[in-house]
């Protein structure tokens, strides 16, 4: 199993990234969700100038935040910055990206066509687009030499997606969910910190680099309509959010998402939620995780800290390694 890593993309991901490469991470993805984090093609962009070796691309992009044209130039510039063997893109129908602007995910069927067009202007073809023919005329000097060909992978969980993954990209970019059988390449999103020796779940660093967890399980099962008892409390959870107008309350569910944990969340944050979901491990309980996932079919470990994300990195590529 690969050993990457995965960042709610903030000003300083670059650096954090650079650091990554120093421990031995593999990739970098970064979060495409423009509400909460800044533009994740510039902070990849500054760390494929810091960097020689480490893999980068956005985890997942969001189709409807960019016309296929303006994905393709970006992923050129990357490709121009860190070399094509370099750059991989996840793509998804939209959680966190689409919500944070009041919107339902996308069909699959509206993100096959957008990732096949996305390829087809980086094979240097004209495409058709929203009623007209477009094509990638950057010159020499102004983009890479086309073809590009790098991998996509797909952020997908349930049959639609995964049917759709099997037609169109290399892989699956898994959040929330287990194991999927049928595909080389399987990165899997993995929050949470390593204990250190004698530290309880209620230590304040503990809380700092996994109580942001929670809450997203909550988010998932709440905006996404799934039966309540999924997850305990979620309906106590649901009513701190009453006094919100129902056509903002998405602003306020999503503050600090996977970054932090917010006010109105902040009851619902413990040392047993924390426990419950599984988002802190000794570090001989992430090797027997890590080998169970591994055995279920999954290629790529993609950790994301937070806290004091330098230390997080560090513990758990020690952790791996035993």
């Amino acid at each position: 199993m690969r050993l990457t890593c995965a960042f709610a993309t903030s000003l300083d991901t670059h650096e954090h990234i650079r650091i990554a490469e120093s421990l031995g991470y593999e990739r970098a993805w970064c979060y495409d969700s423009p509400a909460l984090y800044p533009d994740v093609w510039v902070q990849l962009c500054r760390a494929a100038e810091r960097t020689s070796s480490i893999g980068l691309g956005p985890g997942v992009l969001i189709p409807s935040l960019r016309h296929p044209m303006v994905t393709a130039a970006a992923i050129g510039t990357l490709v121009h910055i860190a070399g094509q063997e370099r750059v991989a893109v996840a793509v998804g129908s939209g959680f966190t990206g689409r919500f944070t602007l009041g919107k339902r995910p996308l069909r699959w069927a509206d993100v096959a066509t957008y990732v096949q067009t996305v390829k087809a202007l980086l094979r240097g073809e004209i495409a058709d687009w929203d009623g007209g023919r477009i094509k990638m005329l950057h010159p020499d000097g102004f983009g890479p030499p086309r073809p590009i060909d790098v991998p996509f992978l797909l952020g997908a969980a349930g049959p639609k997606g995964i049917a759709t993954a099997h037609d169109i990209a290399d892989g699956l970019f898994l959040a929330g969910t287990g194991p999927v059988v049928g595909f080389d390449w399987e990165a899997y999103l993995f929050p949470g910190t390593v204990l250190r020796e004698g530290e309880d779940l209620d230590d304040p660093r503990v809380m700092a680099a996994a109580g942001h967890t929670v809450p997203v399980a909550y988010h998932f099962v709440a905006e996404n309509n799934l039966p309540h008892e999924l997850i305990p409390g979620l309906d106590e959870w649901l009513h701190v959010y009453d006094d919100v107008p129902a056509e903002e309350r998405h602003l306020a569910m999503h503050d600090l998402h996977m970054i932090d944990v917010n006010e109105r969340d902040r009851p619902f944050v413990s040392p047993a939620h924390i426990q419950l979901m599984g988002y802190a491990w000794t570090p001989a309980e992430l090797r027997d995780r890590l080998a169970a996932l591994e055995d279920g079919g999954v290629t790529d470990i993609a950790y994301q800290p937070a806290g004091d994300i330098p230390a997080e990195l560090e513990a758990f590529a020690t952790a791996v390694r035993g």
